[in-house]
């Protein structure tokens, strides 16, 4: 079945994360931009089996901040791949501040089209990014095609969960700029397809429903004066609305987010 999705471009999402958006999703969820924080990063690389002798590819790395993260805790090497240049030049300077940078290679490049050899890194890793890919099919089969022999997939993000009404569905992908969002089986699907083996798959879902709330929250609480002072009321009332469309639709199961591990 052919997926439906919006017209939106890398570029449309480079846009957001120069801009606006990178700093307001940074706020909510601090610099590893994704849910759960440390916390979840820690859960994902016991998964994925990181030590001191893994190659890691993190794909969509934003600031750096789980790179940053794993080269210091775990002592693997990172390359991280992103589109967006300010971020790539974020990460960059950011790691140089915490003295990383003999350990973390950025590459500014598009996930469609990785611009590395086959068969190059022990872990292909991603969290709550992938959403913003608009070929999912065409992502997993690059991150296949990097991976080692028994090298790892191992990956977060945000998922369509449930059905929801065309509007629904415009809505919540347009707010975030999401060409459309993956299924948890769907995700699974396309990794076997890849030649991959699924060892894990997890719906998260109830948990991520509990912090959409707490982003929420934070927006009409802590982040409120900021944004209007920052960026305007307009703007303002445009994260609140859409926040709390997220929230909604979480609540009722229409959205989620998964984790899914898988092995070449």
């Amino acid at each position: 079945m052919t997926k439906r999705k919006l017209d939106v471009t890398i570029g449309n999402v480079s846009e957001v994360y120069d801009g606006a958006g990178g700093i307001l999703w940074e706020m909510l969820m601090g610099e590893q931009i994704h849910v759960g924080a440390e916390a979840e990063t820690d859960v994902l690389a016991r998964k994925a089996g990181i030590t001191a002798e893994t190659h890691l590819l993190d794909v969509c790395s934003a600031l750096g901040g789980p790179a940053r993260y794993l080269a210091k805790n775990y002592g693997c090497r990172v390359t991280g791949l992103d589109a967006t240049r300010r971020m790539d030049e974020e990460a960059n300077r950011r790691t140089a501040e915490a003295g990383l940078l003999g350990k973390i290679d950025y590459v500014l490049g598009n996930a469609l089209d990785m611009p590395f050899p086959a068969a190059t890194f022990d872990v292909a890793w991603g969290q709550d990014a992938w959403c913003y890919i608009t070929d999912k099919q065409r992502l997993i089969e690059e991150c296949a095609r990097v991976l080692k022999p028994g090298g790892v997939l191992a990956f977060t993000d945000w998922l369509e969960a449930g059905p929801m009404t065309d509007e629904e569905w415009r809505a919540l992908n347009a707010f975030m700029v999401f060409p459309y969002m993956e299924t948890l089986d769907g995700y699974a699907a396309l990794a076997e397809a890849a030649g991959l083996t699924v060892v894990e798959k997890e719906d998260l879902s109830p948990d991520f429903a509990a912090h959409v709330q707490g982003y929420l929250d934070m927006v009409r609480n802590d982040f409120r004066q900021a944004i209007i002072d920052n960026y305007g009321q307009e703007m303002y009332d445009a994260v609140e609305e859409g926040i709390t469309l997220w929230r909604d639709a979480s609540a009722a199961g229409k959205v989620g987010r998964g984790r899914l591990v898988a092995r070449k």
